[in-house]
């Protein structure tokens, strides 16, 4: 048996971080077990599918680094497809035609809730004579579910769940406009994509037992089910906007990598002993379904930034360099940092991406370090930079800007020698000539090490730099 599986989202918004999840799960026990992922986009609420979420959710899965094979399906194309197995299930005596008014439902479900029974739908159309039908009504096409018995999903995550058909509706398969609705829909789309796995969130288990039902009726194999527990919040609560960015598109744009995204999620849930770092090739060897808890996942900010921060060090400069110049079109001023992105920052800006990333735990805070690579002239300060740069500063500096002058060549050794011997003879520590030295350089009191801005800038700018710090009296 080819293992196929599917990511099927309804197109109402971006991809939400749960659900790149869901799809990278799908994707990873496919690809492990030389199977197939099929991607189906579930269109069939007309009102609120738009163009821009199925092309917020495709962007998104790319950028994550999930793929899928063959084209993607939408599924309101196949309503007819849909239509015609409903007119099966008629044929066969396994659904009926409904013709109870709104007014009738809704009188229905105020009984059962009166009465605390979880059936809403009291079959008064079950067995009626067609002929009964009141004239110029169109009928819902309702399933002829057991009224006895049990609904069994033998879930590869949740165990053996048992529904009691008693408490289980005549679930509507055809509206009366003619749309199927959602529960038809997925069963003949899964059954027609021959999906042997279904793998989703638990808020979809009890849709299991009613698609199960479909499945029987129409005589077709239930596909091997997996519920996996939703995200929840670092309190516990269900995941929220409260907790941070819920978008794959909002994580991208704050700086984190596709790597790093998919080694967080990937364990968010599954565990595979002790292991943390996965590469992706680990992860697609190592994957599977019982390993996967019951219990919801919380999700970690903090846990995600210091797993990025690691993907970020092991990353080559040119890479990271690449995946920021990918990252600009969706920061709110990196058409302006594009802007000045000519051959000579970039090339300054591998050359300080060592120092750079040392520290970061996002792409952002890498953007953010760099910035005094190509920051206009003068440089402006920020308020701590301002504090630093007082009277005393300045005289100092003078001394530091006439020591670096002599400095041939210049380099990272060549200008560390200089300043240490300046601050010796001066009787100062490093520190104190370094933070002032780095505020007039980079406006900031944090930057890389002070001898890699100054290599990175080179001399001419350096000293241009301090040359525009030191002449500017009026500033302070």
């Amino acid at each position: 048996m080819t293992v196929v599986t599917r990511f099927a989202p309804s197109p109402t918004g971006f991809l939400h971080i749960g659900g790149g999840r869901t799809a990278l799960f799908n994707w990873l026990y496919a690809r492990g077990r030389g199977g197939k992922m099929l991607l189906r986009i579930e269109d069939t609420d007309r009102e609120r599918s738009t163009q821009a979420a199925i092309d917020a959710i495709l962007d998104g899965l790319k950028w994550l680094g999930v793929t899928w094979d063959g084209d993607t399906v939408y599924q309101f194309a196949r309503s007819q497809r849909h239509r015609e197995v409903v007119e099966q299930l008629l044929a066969a005596g396994r659904a009926y035609r409904c013709y109870a008014s709104p007014e009738e439902l809704a009188q229905m479900r105020e009984a059962a809730r009166r009465e605390g029974r979880a059936k809403l739908y009291d079959g008064r159309w079950r067995d009626r004579d067609p002929s009964e039908a009141p004239p110029g009504v169109k009928p819902a096409i309702r399933l002829k579910a057991p009224l006895t018995g049990e609904t069994i999903i033998e879930d590869q995550v949740q165990g053996r769940v048992v529904w009691q058909n008693e408490n289980l509706d005549d679930l509507v398969l055809l509206r009366s406009d003619g749309t199927p609705t959602y529960m038809l829909a997925v069963v003949v789309d899964d059954h027609d994509m021959t999906i042997t796995h279904v793998i989703r969130g638990d808020d979809h288990l009890t849709n299991a037992a009613r698609q199960k039902q479909i499945y029987d009726a129409l005589g077709w194999p239930v596909p091997i089910m997996a519920h996996i527990p939703l995200i929840h919040g670092p309190d516990g609560s269900k995941l929220s906007k409260r907790h941070g960015a819920l978008g794959i598109d909002a994580y991208r744009a704050m700086g984190y990598l596709p790597a790093a995204l998919r080694n967080y999620l990937v364990r968010l849930g599954w565990s595979h002993g002790d292991q943390e770092i996965f590469s992706t090739e680990e992860m697609i060897a190592a994957f599977d379904l019982p390993q996967i808890g019951r219990s919801p996942a919380r999700f970690d900010l903090a846990k995600l930034e210091n797993l990025n921060g690691h993907y970020i060090r092991q990353t080559s400069d040119a890479q990271l360099l690449e995946a920021i110049e990918k990252l600009l079109p969706h920061l709110a001023d990196g058409a302006e940092i594009a802007a000045k992105m000519m051959p000579s920052v970039r090339k300054q800006w591998l050359a300080a991406m060592p120092s750079l990333k040392e520290r970061a735990k996002t792409l952002l805070e890498i953007i953010d370090g760099a910035r005094f690579l190509w920051a206009d002239r003068p440089i402006q300060l920020d308020e701590k930079a301002e504090g630093i740069l007082n009277e005393d500063a300045r005289t100092l500096l003078r001394g530091v800007a006439a020591e670096l002058a002599h400095v041939e060549p210049w380099t990272v050794e060549t200008t560390e020698h200089a300043l240490r011997g300046f601050a010796e003879r001066h009787g100062a520590k490093l520190g104190a000539v370094a933070q002032p030295l780095r505020a007039a350089l980079t406006g900031r009191t944090t930057s890389p090490g002070i001898f890699e801005v100054l290599t990175v800038l080179g001399k001419t700018e350096s000293l241009g730099r301090l040359a525009d710090r030191l002449g500017d009296q009026t500033a302070h």
